[in-house]
């Protein structure tokens, strides 16, 4: 029997909500096991999957090294693994939600550093007249320290953060820190502020697949399974139909509107969902009409974009 393909979720709080709302969307769920707190999971709608339920940051791990097979965690820590992560890890998907963004931020009596190279100078003077390097309070070492290097900022020392990493200036333990921040309300509580280029990373849920891990023909044809339906569920928020009572000479502005981006449907056209109004405009000012619009709940492809990645990445598959 085929080893069943293992895809890693998270196990609790915010994220593990939102990516059981994204995958209901997909028409898909989890059927635990052990009950409600077991930590593994079947995915029903899709055969030859198996679900571990894991923290984000044992995803990323899992990940990395070829532990698990696909996983969804937050691009923040899996950047956090260090070194050339793409050459490991392939990220399938950005699932817009999980948002948060990775920044440098500074107590806001700093008046007169708005970006690094007022820290970078801020940094050399500390140096220079205390002989002590500036002092970093953060989760994110590798990140800081790429960040860091790339902005030429040389005179600061790490301090590992094991706490509240926003309340390391006011506590006298560092001078600013690095830290994850969504609405950026509690830095503002902190009295905190962050640099104009100060963002290291705009983070996001990410939809990853491993490139370490053992994958088998069987384990892969239940990724792309997998894939082709996200992808098409995808495509369907974004699409709409359009149908009319057809005419004689409809060839020709079917034509014209399949050249401006539609995909030709055998009753009507595929549209973009931004685009319904204008196409259905060019539609009745040619007479055509009434125009129905239906949104499609998948639209599936002949090519699966991701799957094609996947397996170019997969020597052996």
């Amino acid at each position: 029997m085929t080893e069943p393909l293992i895809l890693a979720i998270p196990s609790k709080g915010r994220l593990k909500e939102q990516v059981e709302a994204w995958l209901a969307d997909c028409g898909l769920s989890l059927a635990m096991s052990g009950g409600a707190r077991g930590y593994r999971a079947d995915l029903k709608g899709v055969d030859g999957i198996s679900v571990r339920l894991l923290s984000a940051g044992d995803i990323a791990e899992a990940l990395d090294l070829g532990e698990v097979h696909l996983g969804i965690t937050g691009e923040d820590l899996l950047r956090e693994r260090g070194g050339d992560v793409d050459s490991r890890v392939l990220l399938l998907r950005a699932l817009g939600f999980g948002r948060a963004d990775l920044v440098v931020a500074l107590p806001r009596s700093w008046l007169d550093v708005e970006d690094m190279s007022d820290l970078e100078d801020v940094a050399h003077d500390l140096l220079v007249s205390t002989g002590r390097r500036m002092r970093v309070a953060t989760k994110y070492l590798v990140q800081t320290r790429q960040f860091f290097s790339r902005h030429g900022i040389a005179d600061y020392r790490i301090t590992e953060s094991g706490g509240a990493t926003e309340g390391a200036p006011a506590a006298g333990a560092a001078e600013l820190i690095v830290d994850i921040t969504t609405t950026g309300a509690t830095l503002e509580a902190n009295d905190l502020k962050i640099l104009s280029d100060g963002i290291i990373l705009r983070s996001q849920a990410q939809f990853a697949a491993s490139l370490r891990a053992d994958w088998s023909r069987g384990q892969f044809g239940a990724a792309e399974r997998f894939l082709r339906i996200i992808e098409a569920r995808a495509t369907a928020h974004e699409s709409a139909t359009l149908i009319w009572p057809p005419a004689a000479d409809d060839e020709v502005l079917v034509e014209a509107l399949v050249t401006a981006g539609a995909i030709r449907r055998p009753n009507g056209l595929l549209v973009a969902a931004d685009q319904i109004a204008q196409v259905s405009a060019k539609l009745t000012a040619a007479g055509r009409g009434p125009v129905t619009v239906a949104r499609p709940d998948f639209v599936f492809d002949t090519v699966s974009v991701s799957s094609d990645q996947l397996k170019d990445r997969l020597d052996h598959i």
